[in-house]
């Protein structure tokens, strides 16, 4: 059974693994370091300033995501989930949480490499459209941003 809550400060060694499980499948393609060596300092850091978003299966901690939200742009990155509950319907819950988090902004953003299929599916079929590409952009890699308007609140 799938839960998604806010991460706790005890959340983080284990945030940290999978995420680094999930980025490890891109090694070989892309530079990776930042996401499968970050440090509980760097993300201790990144939640004085953005959400951080946990999801877990049967207790387990098996995903997270981190957002934030500038002039009305929910800035979403480093959504990751476990290789062994990909497939699950945990990315997809862990953005649509997001969504619903989001109220104030008007519209959602979201970058993933560009030779990701699987990542770019997830947001093509959550109604994210394409709205750039980032050329020799992080680590010289190629990335694809994608966007999502909401609905104005009532």
């Amino acid at each position: 059974m799938l839960s998604i809550r806010p991460a706790t400060e005890q959340d983080l060694p284990e945030l940290l693994k999978v995420q680094a499980e999930a980025f490890a499948e891109y090694q070989g393609l892309y530079e990776l370091n930042a996401w499968t060596k970050e440090t509980i300092d760097n993300v201790r850091k990144d939640a004085q300033e953005k959400h951080i978003l946990v999801a877990e299966w049967n207790g387990l901690l098996v995903g997270s995501v981190r957002f934030w939200s500038v002039a009305g742009v929910c800035v979403i990155r480093l959504l990751s989930v476990g290789p062994g509950y990909q497939g699950r319907g945990i990315g997809k819950g862990l953005m649509r949480e997001i969504e619903r988090l989001a109220a104030g902004a008007h519209k959602l953003y979201v970058c993933t490499m560009l030779r990701t299929s699987r990542n770019i599916t997830l947001f093509l079929d959550l109604g994210y459209r394409p709205e750039t590409v980032l050329p020799d952009h992080y680590h010289r890699t190629d990335f694809i941003c994608f966007a999502k308007s909401l609905a104005p609140p009532r």
